[in-house]
């Protein structure tokens, strides 16, 4: 009898953007197919939502910076001239538009704890997942740039292990009114006795630590999710830590496969440390892809990408994410490792190899650092799946290099081939983001810390 052959894994995919004209592929706002200059209409992101829903994209990464890339020159003028996420507007006011306009498509937002107050940020979450029905993510960043840390007031940034404890309380400030201000049955709803949330299943949380003093209600009624699913990006020993406590989805930058196993696998292991399952946490790598038709096609598409990228925008970016001005060395003076309370995987890939700024220009070619797969459907999906086998990822963060043409060229030809493998999925399931990712309940899970904060 011939034995069952396991279904596949379906692949999970965000796209990756930015509220802002370069994001990560810079310097190919000046392809004249590339419409990232649209990015303050609101029919520009309505468009885009759209889109990646006819392509089943799980949701749309939005990151976001708080701050300038002041590092490389000691000065603004190479991002002010590309465009380097500058400038930038707040990711959190483009989803009620594109949740109206959608129904199923998730939206991972990047908001900086460090300069927000937990009561008011509970609010504009859980407004944004009741508007969404429960599509909302929240990729927690505590910030790395000095210049943000100036421009709020402070004279320094704050160092790296402790923005991970002021961190720890944050969340712990949102589980207590995400979780446990209102209990599930307190909106009675009911104008005939004239009560819509019953006073004694509504609770007021109170808060005393290092970092917070917090001490009311949560103003907003339980949410879908009540708390958003909780995207996180750092790989530092210290990240990790946070990662296996509090993360249901975790964003690295990968290289190559083996070091990218890795990584997946630490952030399995920090989750079983915390007493979750390894399969918690759902682990996403950031990724170029260029395809065409054919593999001659695709290539070709790439020469012309490459002769509108900047490399030396890319290396400033990549100045800013290690705090270095890299433009002090000569192009192949060898460049002095500094610790930095910037990206550490970024600090900790200069201390692990022999970079050069030549080698940097190189790296940065289109205009950023992550893995490009170029060829046709095939070759792509064949990549795509390598990657998922090989490494244990679950997904990817997909980038834009010329917008929208590089996720249209994404859905209309490797969608349809990873479908037709039975490696991607051909309609979406029902329910919150939550749901969707995981496929199970619409909160978090009973081994989750924050599941530990809802009133009994």
């Amino acid at each position: 009898m011939r034995q069952a052959v396991p279904p596949k894994k379906k692949i999970l995919l965000n796209a990756f953007n930015m509220n802002c004209i370069g994001h990560i592929n810079h310097g190919l706002w000046t392809h004249p197919r590339d419409t990232s200059t649209q990015y303050k209409n609101l029919e520009y992101w309505v468009e885009l939502a759209q889109l990646l829903e006819r392509g089943l994209f799980d949701g749309l990464f939005i990151a976001d910076i708080v701050g300038v890339y002041d590092v490389y020159q000691n000065a603004v003028d190479v991002p002010l001239k590309e465009s380097i996420q500058l400038p930038v507007n707040d990711p959190l006011l483009l989803v009620s538009a594109m949740a109206a306009a959608t129904r199923n498509l998730g939206f991972g937002l990047t908001a900086n704890l460090s300069y927000e107050p937990p009561y008011l940020f509970a609010r504009r979450m859980s407004t944004l997942d009741h508007l969404s029905r429960g599509r909302v993510g929240w990729n927690i960043v505590t910030g790395y740039l000095d210049s943000a840390a100036k421009a709020m007031g402070l004279r320094e940034q704050v160092e790296h292990d402790r923005r991970y404890d002021q961190a720890d309380e944050y969340l712990q400030v949102l589980y207590k009114l995400w979780e446990g201000s209102w209990e599930d049955d307190a909106v009675l709803n009911d104008p005939q006795a004239r009560v819509y949330a019953q006073p004694n299943k509504v609770h007021k949380i109170e808060h005393q630590g290092e970092f917070y003093q917090v001490e009311g209600y949560h103003l907003c009624e339980p949410s879908p999710q009540r708390t958003p699913v909780l995207f996180q990006a750092g790989s530092s020993e210290r990240g990790l830590l946070f990662a296996g406590r509090h993360a249901e989805c975790v964003f690295i930058s990968g290289q190559n496969k083996a070091a990218t196993k890795l990584q997946v696998d630490k952030v399995r292991a920090s989750a079983v440390q915390d007493g979750r399952n390894a399969d918690d946490i759902k682990v996403f790598m950031g990724l170029n892809v260029i395809v065409g038709a054919t593999e001659e096609l695709a290539w070709a598409k790439h020469a012309e990408y490459l002769s509108y990228a900047s490399a030396e925008a890319g290396v400033a970016h990549f100045s800013a994410s290690t705090g270095i001005d890299f433009f002090q060395y000569e192009l192949d003076e060898p460049i002095q490792y500094v610790k930095s309370n910037a990206i550490q995987s970024a600090t900790k890939t200069l201390q692990e190899n022999d970079w050069t700024r030549r080698k940097l220009l190189e790296q940065h070619a289109l205009g950023g650092r992550y893995i490009t797969l170029v060829g046709s459907p095939e070759q792509v999906a064949d990549e795509l799946e390598s990657w998922i086998n090989e490494t244990g990822l679950d997904g990817f963060n997909l980038t834009r290099m010329v917008t929208p043409e590089s996720y249209v060229d994404f859905i209309d030809w490797v969608i349809p081939e990873l479908q037709r493998r039975g490696s991607y999925k051909t309609a979406y399931e029902g329910g919150t983001l939550r749901e969707k990712i995981f496929t199970r309940d619409a909160h978090l899970p009973q081994q989750h810390t924050g599941a530990t904060y809802r009133h009994p």
